[in-house]
């Protein structure tokens, strides 16, 4: 196998990253990885607004490619191909990535691969020292999507199940632009809920106990809602103990639904399998253990990005497009940015009542 060295390129929401990446028959070795992030840009509003993510990736993003290419030591001449997000994402920035991408790439006579940011999350654990190797079932689980998929092989993904209506980060960014706990809104309800009563609040567990493997949080977050405006006046305390009652009304469906998507990937593959976990939400470490937990009572195998991985990043990137490349896969200069892009087109047109592929949005 001829080792290829690729830039990768993501701009999908409010990250502005760049890595390179040199793939070869020991495995991805990750040679530079440089983000940089819009929290501050964002802070005010308390949610991403897309019109100042895009502007933001437009001043951020030649800096953050240079810095890359400084870090890994590298000149364009030295790429093998360049791999850029192309969706799904918030469109505005996934438009600057991709063009920048497809700017090096005809300048420097390099291919292009347009990359689907979740096939980015698919492989990320492949990242790792001793990554995951196929086939596993991956539970991706970041601020736009909630969804468990077959892994198969680079390219060949089959969905078992997604929200069916909000994802679990939006969630999690809801309940802390409700309590005023900061953005982004995942870390900040995990470290108020290791000071709560997480029996206070009885919040429902949509879908428990329920066939299938789909997800549900728009009932959640609207009773977390309700506890709120019932309060009134909010303590510091009734915050906490309303972040870890919701945190442990998250664990439950997740234990429930991922047991289910255990029994679904057993009848295809049987004995024992990987079970990987993927996304920024992934990052939780109470979500976490419970996979653990669970992956060790079923048998098995639990496999996770390093933290660095879990959120947007270029170095993810860079693998799927180096995997793809590999295969023999580029794509020409009219590949277009899609806000939305299922990672398995034909699941999405079997079940259109299903809307996976879109980051970003203000809960």
């Amino acid at each position: 196998m001829k080792p290829l060295t690729i830039l990768g390129i993501e701009t999908s929401c409010d990250e502005t990253a760049a890595a390179v990446l040199r793939l070869d028959e020991a495995g991805p070795h990750v040679l530079s990885d440089v983000v940089l992030g819009q929290a501050a840009h964002h802070a005010p509003y308390r949610g991403v607004v897309p019109e100042i993510a895009a502007r933001a990736h437009v001043e951020g993003l030649d800096g953050t490619i240079k810095a890359a290419m400084a870090d890994a030591g590298m000149n364009f001449a030295d790429l093998d191909g360049v791999a850029a997000t192309a969706g799904p994402g918030l469109i505005g920035g996934v438009m600057v990535g991709l063009m920048a991408g497809k700017a090096i790439s005809l300048a420097q006579n390099k291919p292009l691969i347009g990359v689907n940011h979740l096939e980015g999350h698919a492989l990320s654990p492949r990242l790792a020292e001793g990554g995951a190797t196929f086939p596993y079932l991956l539970l991706l689980v970041s601020g736009g999507h909630c969804q468990f998929i077959s892994v198969l092989d680079v390219g060949v993904y089959r969905r078992l199940g997604s929200t069916i209506d909000d994802a679990l980060g939006e969630a999690f960014d809801k309940l802390a632009k409700l309590l005023d706990l900061g953005f982004p809104g995942g870390p900040f309800v995990e470290k108020a809920a290791k000071n709560g009563d997480p029996k206070r609040f009885a919040l429902p567990r949509p879908l428990l106990s329920r066939e299938g493997c789909d997800f549900s949080f728009a009932g959640l977050k609207t009773a977390c809602a309700r506890e709120v405006a019932t309060l009134g006046v909010l303590t510091d305390q009734d915050k906490a103990d309303l972040c870890a009652s919701f945190q442990a009304a998250v664990l439950d469906i997740i234990t429930d639904r991922t047991r289910n998507a255990m029994r679904a990937f057993d009848m295809v593959w049987g004995a024992k399998g990987r079970l990987v976990a993927a996304g920024g939400v992934a990052a939780n470490q109470a979500i976490r253990g419970r996979l653990e937990a669970l992956a060790a009572d079923r048998n098995y195998d639990f496999i996770a990005p390093p933290l660095k991985w879990c959120t947007d990043n270029a170095a993810m990137i860079a693998l799927a497009g180096a995997e793809r490349l590999r295969l023999g896969f580029s794509d020409d200069l009219s590949f277009p940015a899609r806000p939305r892009w299922p990672l398995d087109e034909a699941a999405a047109r079997l079940r259109p009542s299903h809307k996976p592929g879109r980051k970003g949005a203000k809960a």
